[in-house]
């Protein structure tokens, strides 16, 4: 691998690194289920956001995606199945800022059982009913994966992008798990709930009305 190759690799992770660590509704949903339900079910749903970002890699690689890309109306479909689904967890957080009951944070640690497949396919379809992250990913592969591009480019870059997404995610998930970010959720818990509830709205709509 030449020195132009090597720096336009380290593109491609700076890119990635940029995009998942900035807020969004995948980082916003598992700093939401790591101060409410703890820290494995926020790693569980974080594994599934890597593994939807994985998935649209690997079709961007192939160019499927940039035939989704091309017909509007399969990219149509899925962003208005993404906007829905954002207003979905909007529904679901708000109903939780309005209850006044209090609400028992569940702790990892408490033997509580989780249904942490269901975390793990919602972090999974946050990824898959977002189309930004189609055309991000055709972006990033084009970077990459120029002609004069190593055979062995591409396994790079999943790998290397998919160890960069485990740690980012995975950080959101044991920052807001720890003590002082639980016992403030549970001070705050409607009001964070509230702030979740805005964000997936606000969210989903404007997928909903984006023109991709």
């Amino acid at each position: 691998m030449t020195i132009e190759n090597l720096n336009q690799l380290l593109l491609v992770y700076l890119t990635y690194l940029i995009a998942t660590a900035s807020p969004g509704p995948s980082n916003m949903a598992i700093m939401g289920v790591a101060m409410s339900e703890g820290r494995r079910p926020a790693l569980a749903l974080a594994m599934g956001v890597v593994t939807g970002s994985m998935f649209w890699a690997v079709l961007a690689a192939t160019g499927i995606s940039a035939v989704l890309a091309t017909y509007a109306s399969a990219l149509e479909a899925i962003k208005i199945a993404g906007g829905l689904y954002l207003l979905f967890l909007a529904y679901k957080s708000a109903r939780s800022a309005l209850t006044t009951k209090p609400v028992p944070v569940r702790s990892s640690a408490t033997g509580d059982k989780h249904d942490y497949f269901q975390l793990y396919r919602r972090g999974v379809l946050l990824h898959l009913f977002n189309p930004k992250a189609v055309l991000a990913w055709i972006a990033i592969m084009s970077l990459g994966l120029r002609p004069d591009a190593p055979a062995y480019t591409f396994q790079l870059i999943v790998a290397g992008c998919a160890m960069l997404g485990i740690v980012v995610f995975g950080l959101y998930a044991l920052v807001f798990s720890t003590e002082p970010m639980v016992r403030g959720y549970q001070k705050a818990r409607r009001g964070i709930e509230g702030v979740l509830a805005i964000f997936f709205g606000v969210a989903g709509i404007k997928l909903l009305l984006s023109r991709t």
